[in-house]
């Protein structure tokens, strides 16, 4: 199998508590806007058993109980148990009261358990955080990370303490911890590679290798006379990955200006840099199996019956649980990571964190749990039982078949953490991967839209936008 980068080995990040104290503020009406600390903790240094009192954990889209991987059959070691045998021993005057929902309705489950003071730390969505940031329902922690020598963000992957997700729009305060990145590489099928008598992609491929490449083996297989599609990408994401790489390989900026403005946000949608990335994703969208404008078509990627030549924003999941289960390492071999889109290979990662509530209780004991859902530890247990790549610079837990984790680390380092076009741009969420995704569907069925004329369309709907904001 051939390698992809070369990772260091062996950083722990450390758990081991600093004490901070502090008092409860007030509601967050009465603090929205200003961000500051409810209280400040002095560190003291004193022991985990000093540390006690509860904890309310909101989480959205984690496994609590043990169970079994729905492709390998493995056990999975749930978060409750995991709690059990290690946090509970280091903290054991520490009690945690955990809820979970799903994403689907995590936001507004967790945005009113904000608003009712219902909470103390949550694992949320980057884009909500961001907004909940602004809206003065979240606590910075730059006093905290200060003040406890046991935690130190040099730990963590390179820049990645900069992104919207955990620091302010303004860049003035720090206010979460990153959890995990989204797997947003390149995978392509060997096997049809080979069968169709196509080159290899490169490491870092260009748009136009992607697409010529794509092109060739859209069609009936040479070998099997099967159907296959040259390129898949889901067609319903909000994030649209695949298109903010392509804005990156084409220099399409979209938006300059600062976030923490958003009235005075300098639009460029309409560019011919822009055009360009249209005119890709219209010629991309045929080679595609026509589910993908619903996310699907591409279940058996990463599996020995896929038909999918090249797979846009793939994590190689499918591929490591057949792994697991039957211990083959064709699939391995046969379904490879390359770096994505845009320069260097860079992708847009979405990272998302750990936050505390503006009015976290028990500020002393909540920071510990922080510092325990970020730790070397938990990142561990979390990769070992669901594949979820770390956020440590140097973790020494991954396997060395996992090409795919490693790549991932790998795209971190060499994509953007600052984003205008993204979730935490509003108008993004709301208006441009809607747009981009309905382009897509339309350019499936032959009829896109005239790209001028949409893109124009666009800027002016932004234009708009930003003049109607306070």
């Amino acid at each position: 199998m051939r390698k992809v980068g070369v990772l260091a080995l062996g950083i722990a990040l450390a758990v081991v508590a600093a004490a901070c104290g502090g008092a409860k503020g007030g509601s967050p009406a009465a603090n929205a806007g200003t961000n500051k600390p409810s209280a400040t903790p002095a560190a003291t240094g004193n022991a985990a058993d000093d540390i006690s009192g509860t904890v309310r954990l909101s989480l959205v889209g984690w496994q609590l109980d043990d169970g079994l991987d729905a492709v390998s059959g493995k056990k999975t070691i749930g978060f409750k148990t995991f709690v059990k045998e290690t946090f509970e021993k280091k903290f054991p005057k520490v009690k945690l009261e955990i809820t979970n929902a799903p994403f689907d309705s995590g936001k507004e489950k967790q945005q009113a358990m904000l608003l009712t003071d219902e909470v103390d730390v949550m694992y949320t969505g980057g884009s909500w955080a961001t907004e909940w940031y602004k809206q003065g329902l979240l606590r910075s922690i730059d006093d905290l990370i200060q003040g406890d020598s046991s935690f130190k963000t040099s730990d963590f992957v390179d820049g990645i303490f900069d992104g919207y997700t955990v620091k302010s729009l303004d860049n003035k305060n720090i206010f979460g911890i990153p959890s995990r990145p989204g797997k947003r590489m390149i995978v392509y099928d060997k096997k049809l590679f080979d069968q169709w008598g196509v080159e290899y992609l490169s490491q870092t491929p260009s748009p136009e290798e992607v697409l010529t490449k794509a092109k060739k083996m859209t069609g009936k297989n040479p070998v099997t006379g099967e159907q296959n599609y040259g390129l898949w990408a889901t067609g319903n994401s909000r994030m649209i990955a695949h298109y903010l790489a392509l804005t990156y390989a084409y220099n399409a900026k979209g938006v300059q200006g600062s976030l923490a403005d958003v009235k005075n946000l300098k639009w460029e949608l309409n560019t011919p840099e822009m055009a360009k990335v249209l005119e890709w994703l219209k010629e991309a969208a045929p080679l595609m199996p026509k589910a993908f404008v619903n996310g699907g078509g591409a279940e058996n990627f990463g599996l020995e019956k896929n038909k999918i030549a090249i797979q846009l924003d793939g994590g190689g999941s499918a591929t490591i649980s057949e792994y697991k289960a039957k211990g083959n390492k064709e699939l391995l071999d046969r379904f490879v990571p390359v770096y994505n889109l845009g320069p260097k290979g860079a992708a847009w990662m979405v990272v998302d964190p750990f936050v505390m509530a503006k009015n976290a209780k028990n500020l002393k004991a909540s920071w510990e749990v922080m510092k325990f859902l970020a730790s070397y530890e938990r990142q561990k247990y979390s990769y070992q039982n669901f594949g979820w790549p770390p956020v440590l610079k140097n973790p020494d837990f991954l396997e060395s078949y996992d090409w795919y984790a490693k790549t991932t680390m790998e795209l971190l380092a060499v994509s953007p953490q600052k984003r205008l076009m993204d979730e935490s741009n509003l108008f993004y969420a709301s208006d441009i991967s809607p747009a981009i995704n309905g382009f897509m569907s339309q350019a499936a069925n032959g009829n896109a839209p005239d790209i001028q004329k949409f893109l124009d369309d666009l800027q002016n709907r932004a234009v708009k936008w930003s003049a109607a904001q306070k």
